[in-house]
């Protein structure tokens, strides 16, 4: 894997941060310390990944170089510590300092978290920056998470997914019935009441559950992941747009507790770290997908398939009744989804006389 390294602008930035406002405190050595500090990290993915499970990794060698070792992570792939679940409650109990998955993955513990990894026909990748780093939203993802010890950070972007490996065509709603999927988060509850069935699996059991028959189909990323996995040769129907995802955004998670002992230039070092690898690892996934959608296309047992009008409209339907009723029976997710809504509004003109009027014209 090649890798950019941003450390020279990372550890300048944490060093003017270290500094008060006091001249005294910016004289030379005033704001470093030589304290050392050795953390682990524990992931939802398989180890090294293409994109989601070797960002941590990315972000651990970062983090070691810019401190000049002062602060260096041990990362741990799903299973190696603690199941691909479990990463919440293992940063938040102290079981290990940092994390790394998608906070979608909370849902029954924490329903509001869903919106700070994607809901279905919400913001993509761009529109999400936009809403966390100047829309408010990192700052109402941090006090949701507050009350479970944790820090969150965006680190990682897939951009749009697919819509997932079908073994059946999806020609129309009737088809969604019955069918078996492998799909989390909000999404996998309106495919529930779209007549489906959804079903949780970490990446590592998603080929053989596809290839067996144990599920019909399976959403997982896109071509960049989906070829990794190999689940061209599980399923033929390649179908799309990823309509329950279409800006996922990854996390780390630091327990507050261990984020408090680290001197402030360490603590800008890792902020700074992880808006470096939000924007490599979806700059990762846009060169990756290019690569490996061509290698999929050339393959002659691989459909691609567009959803069709009916099925989008319906799905988006029932989306926005789950949404709905979710923010009506929660008061966190009433409170964020306030301001993520507000901003999807907002953002849609500029979107349809920007990027996607651009697209439409480049494609004629």
């Amino acid at each position: 894997m090649k890798r950019r390294h941003f450390v020279g602008g990372i550890a300048a930035a944490a060093g003017l941060a270290a500094c008060s406002k006091s001249a005294e405190d910016c004289a030379p050595g005033a704001a470093a310390s030589t304290e050392t500090f050795e953390w682990s990290a524990v992931t939802s993915w398989p180890p090294r990944y293409p994109g989601l499970g070797i960002a941590v990794y990315n972000l651990a060698d970062r983090i070691a170089a810019a401190t000049n070792g002062r602060l260096t992570i041990k990362v741990y792939a799903a299973g190696e510590l603690v199941p691909a679940f479990e990463v919440f409650d293992a940063v938040s109990r102290g079981t290990v300092e940092m994390g790394h998955d998608a906070s979608y993955y909370h849902k029954g513990k924490l329903d509001a978290a869903q919106f700070f990894t994607a809901i279905p026909f919400g913001l993509n990748n761009a529109e999400m920056d936009g809403w966390l780093y100047y829309g408010g939203g990192l700052e109402l993802w941090r006090e949701l998470y507050e009350p479970y010890n944790l820090i969150p950070f965006p680190c990682g972007n897939t951009g749009v997914q697919m819509g997932g490996w079908f073994n059946k065509e999806i020609n129309s709603i009737d088809d969604l019935k019955g069918l078996k999927m492998r799909i989390p988060g909000l999404g996998g509850e309106v495919l529930r009441r779209a007549g489906g069935t959804p079903v949780t699996l970490p990446g590592s059991e998603i080929f053989t559950s596809l290839q067996t028959g144990a599920i019909d189909a399976t959403e997982w990323v896109g071509p960049y992941n989906d070829l990794a996995f190999g689940l061209q040769k599980a399923a033929k129907y390649y179908y799309y747009p990823g309509w329950q995802e279409p800006g996922p955004t990854l996390e780390c998670i630091i327990n507050k507790d261990a984020w408090a002992t680290l001197p402030p230039d360490l603590q800008a070092t890792v902020e700074l770290a992880c808006q470096a690898i939000n924007d490599d690892v979806a700059a990762e996934y846009t060169h990756g997908n290019v690569n490996a959608l061509a290698e999929l296309t050339a393959d002659p047992d691989v459909e691609l398939r567009q959803f069709p009008a009916e099925v989008l409209d319906y799905l988006q339907q029932i989306s926005t009744e789950v949404i709905d009723e979710l923010v009506a029976s929660d008061p966190k997710s009433a409170k964020i989804y306030e301001s993520f809504n507000a901003f999807r509004e907002k953002s849609k003109l500029n979107q349809r006389i920007t990027e996607g009027a651009f697209l439409e014209t480049r494609e004629t």
